[in-house]
């Protein structure tokens, strides 16, 4: 089971990886990454061998809280944290305000500036008035000690812990020197850390502000989802039309959405219509027209027109909150590229404490140097640490690139497949729904002489209006995309295996394949050659003949997708090898590959072997993606290196996907990988800046150029660096909030003569199988030897390749199969067996 819950108390890498720590050690957690970003934590864990209140008990004997997801107000929790911004944005405008009459006092004088007279000959007046300056400024910033000594004393120290002990240091010696200038131990002005401890939590405090607004910028992409969500709708109940918070709506209530109102469910329109603007879930710009009976979806918006809807999805069920479940989940999960860096993070506070009083003995009793030396370079070791440039490296980046991805239209579920996605070496597609748009539509209109393209269509699509072959219903949708009436029909006869017959205007019609109208006395020759031509290009030619007179014929097929051939070019030109992946036989497969160009067909491939597919291209070493859509590309697009589903596809497709392209549009996946680059190149320069700046600034601080250069670093600036080295990592990452999809030119890549033997072999199964042949009657086109082949494999021990040309299907299948069983499936499929050998 896994499960979501919402980490309260986390101000640092430190802080998240002790509550990872705390949760993964409870019996039956098999993982539980925790997100700093979003204050999230996402537990994989067997609920017979822990629960959730095991769970939220163990955050909290850590020192942090937790809570349910489920439980949590997300719209509160954001107000809560921007409230909380302000209040820091308040403390650290005050914190300034007593800092400078604090430097002035303790500074300016090495500065030159003037001091009252009474303060040069009264010194621990001066000391005084420091004092009374700081408190202001710690009780401001006291949270940093409440939070360090806490979790010191749990023996889990963050960063506050180094802030703390370090601010506390200055403050400590600075009461002692006091104590003794008041007690007259001391002669003239003692060296006093106030004003050092002031400016380190003022500028702790300055990077925390800009960290934390930051990082809001960061998860912008989800609040910009959040806000999409209308918190109240019109519902009609009983009659009555009322208006209710979007969270009280429940399945099956009347939704009604007026012009430019937001969508607040998914649903089914049931009256009405209207443009809708979907920008906000599929990227694609222009308005879509719904009519009764279309589909719609939470946070779109109507831009004209008036709908209204039957909910069908609410809650946390609409496409709205899986998508931000979705970008939380990437945002919660773990890169492969930040594991060093999360290894490290655990123990990072505890080793530069250990640094820290290290390199004070040290100096004091090898290096003979005075107390005020020495704790100068323990404070300047703990302030200068920064374990949250190290923590934030990874997440800030997947956070912006994930969120600028779906801002594309692009989802991706896991860091883990955004990291892959660049190197993938192979892409393998499936044809039907992925390349080719996974319906047929008419692609060619011959006319006989003296019969113009609207006579015939009007013929055609009258003819085969009754009949419910796919073929005959793209017939019917040219002829009403080009708005040609229809004709009444009579006598309509199906012949299986052929064609049809009807009567239209008391003339016999005939249609179908060449065979059915030369058996009528129906001359082709006239075109014959082309349709010969369309046959090779993977189409289904389909003639129609009036009182015996040939009125011309019409091709249909499974068209390919407009931007199809140039997302391809797209991946060649990444260096990317693609694979056509295909039940049909070898003659469309190639016809499909000529037309989109990719560098090897595998055809003739039985739904249970796709995956085979993907597995034996992974042990020639390559690292594959598999792109599909449809419930028999789940196996593929799960064995795959990296998933990809088709937004238009099946639910179990996009529940087996690493990444879901919803605007089902190919050239998607190249802007995928453009993007992964860009993240991956990015975590690796926030981790080289996170490595570089504490392996250079921790031995600086630590003196090692005194001895050479007699240089020290001062706390204060140490402070400063800290301060700014997570703001820079956080401001590297918001530079992906600049990335757009590249724009891919439309020439073609040259592709290589597509090699002959690119037909699937199974490898066959362990157990013993015979080989049978059954002849069919009734096939032709590819859709039908689609459904022949989908009920002989949906048979338990079988396995079938369907060839349209020999009207054969070729059936490998375990003894215990009989010949009436493959028959009947068959013809419970609409065709008939005139036999099996």
């Amino acid at each position: 089971m896994t499960e979501q819950f919402a980490v309260t108390g986390m101000t640092c890498a430190a802080c998240s990886a002790h509550v990872e720590k705390a949760v993964s050690r409870l019996s039956g957690v098999q993982s539980a990454p925790v997100n700093l970003m979003l204050g999230s934590m996402t537990v994989t864990y067997d609920e017979k061998a822990v629960t959730e209140g095991d769970i939220i008990a163990a955050v909290k004997a850590a020192g942090y809280g937790a809570s349910p997801a489920s439980q949590t107000d997300q719209g509160q929790l954001r107000r809560d944290q921007d409230a909380a911004l302000r209040r820091r944005k308040k403390h650290l405008i005050w914190s300034v305000v007593f800092l400078v009459p604090l430097f002035y006092l303790s500074m300016g004088h090495m500065m030159g500036l003037p001091l009252p007279q009474v303060l040069h000959t009264h010194p621990l007046l001066l000391a005084c008035l420091q004092l009374a300056l700081v408190i202001p400024i710690l009780i401001l910033n006291r949270n940093y000690f409440t939070v360090g000594f806490s979790r010191l004393v749990k023996l889990s120290p963050n960063m506050d812990s180094l802030v703390a002990v370090g601010a506390a240091a200055g403050l400590v010696y600075s009461l002692i020197e006091m104590g003794l200038l008041t007690a007259g131990q001391v002669s003239g002005m003692p060296d006093l850390y106030f004003e050092s401890a002031g400016m380190i939590l003022t500028l702790v405090t300055v990077g925390k502000y800009l960290e934390e607004r930051s990082r809001g910028k960061t998860t912008g992409a989800i609040s910009a989802l959040l806000a999409l969500a209308p918190e109240s709708a019109v519902v009609r109940r009983q009659g009555q039309e009322l208006t209710i918070p979007t969270e009280e709506i429940v399945a099956g209530d009347t939704v009604i959405v007026r012009q430019g109102g937001r969508i607040p469910v998914d649903g089914v329109i049931t009256d009405g219509h209207a443009a809708v603007d979907e920008s906000a879930i599929t990227g694609e710009s222009l308005p879509v027209e719904k009519v009764p009976g279309d589909a719609v979806t939470s946070a779109t918006v109507t831009s004209s027109g008036y709908l209204e809807l039957r909910a069908t999805r609410v809650g946390g069920d609409t496409t709205l909150s899986q998508i931000i479940r979705l970008m939380e989940e990437a945002a919660s999960s773990k890169a492969p590229i930040s594991r060093l860096a999360d290894r490290i993070s655990g123990i990072f506070v505890p080793a530069v404490m250990a640094i820290s009083l290290t390199a004070a003995l040290l100096w004091a009793f090898v290096g003979g140097m005075d107390v005020r030396f020495c704790l100068s370079i323990a404070i300047a070791v703990l302030v200068i640490s920064c374990p949250c440039a190290l923590g934030l490296a990874t997440p800030a980046a997947i956070m912006v690139g994930t969120g600028q991805a779906a801002q594309q239209g692009i989802l991706i579920k896991s860091a883990e497949s955004l990291e892959l996605l660049h190197k993938v070496q192979t892409v393998v597609l499936d044809k039907t729904g992925t390349v080719t748009m996974g319906q047929p539509r008419v692609t060619d209109i011959l006319c006989a002489p003296g019969v113009t393209e609207e006579e015939l269509l009007c013929v055609a699509a009258s003819a085969e209006k009754p009949s419910e072959h796919p073929l005959a219903h793209a017939i019917v949708e040219e002829s009403q995309a080009r708005h040609i009436p229809l004709c009444p029909v009579s006598g309509f006869r199906s012949v299986p295996g052929g064609g049809i017959q009807a009567t239209l205007s008391g003339e016999a019609v005939l249609a179908g394949n060449a065979g059915h109208l030369a058996q009528n006395g129906v001359s082709l020759a006239a075109m014959e050659a082309d349709a010969h031509r369309l046959a090779e290009d993977g189409k289904t030619p389909l003639f129609f003949a009036e009182s015996g007179r040939l009125l011309g014929c019409v091709a249909v097929a499974d068209v390919v997708k407009p931007d199809s051939a140039k997302a391809i070019a797209a991946l060649r030109r990444m260096g990317r090898r693609v694979v056509l992946l295909t039940g049909d036989n070898q003659r469309t497969a190639n016809a499909i590959a000529r037309q989109i160009g990719v560098d090897q067909v595998i055809a003739q491939v039985l739904p249970q072997d796709k995956a085979k597919c993907v597995a034996q291209l992974q042990q020639q070493g390559q690292r594959v993606a598999m792109v599909g859509d449809g419930v028999n590309d789940a196996p593929a697009l799960a064995q795959a290196d990296v998933g990809l589903a088709i937004g238009a596809g099946t639910d179990i497709a996009i529940e087996s996907a690493d990444v879901v392209l919803m605007k089902s549009s190919l050239l998607d996946i190249p802007a995928a990988m453009d993007l992964s680059r860009a993240v991956l190149r990015n975590i690796k320069q926030n981790l080289f800046w996170a490595f570089f700046y504490n392996s250079i600034g921790i031995p600086v601080a630590a003196g090692v150029l005194y001895p050479a250069l007699h240089l020290t670093l001062n706390p204060m600036l140490a402070a400063a660096a800290m301060s700014l080295s997570s703001v820079c990592v956080v401001s590297n990452a918001l530079r992906l909030r600049g990335w757009k999809p590249p724009v891919f030119p439309d020439q073609p890549v040259p592709t290589a003569p597509l090699p002959e033997s690119a037909v699937f072999q199974s490898q066959g199964k362990e157990e013993n199988t015979v080989n049978k042949t059954i002849h069919i009657d009734g096939m032709m086109c590819t859709h039908c030897t689609g459904r022949v082949e989908k009920a002989l494999n949906d048979l338990p021990g079988v396995e079938a390749t369907v060839d349209l040309d020999s009207k054969s299907a070729a059936v490998t299948c375990t003894p215990d199969v009989s010949d009436d069983t493959l028959r009947q499936a068959v013809e419970d499929a609409g065709y008939h067996v005139t036999g099996i050998r």
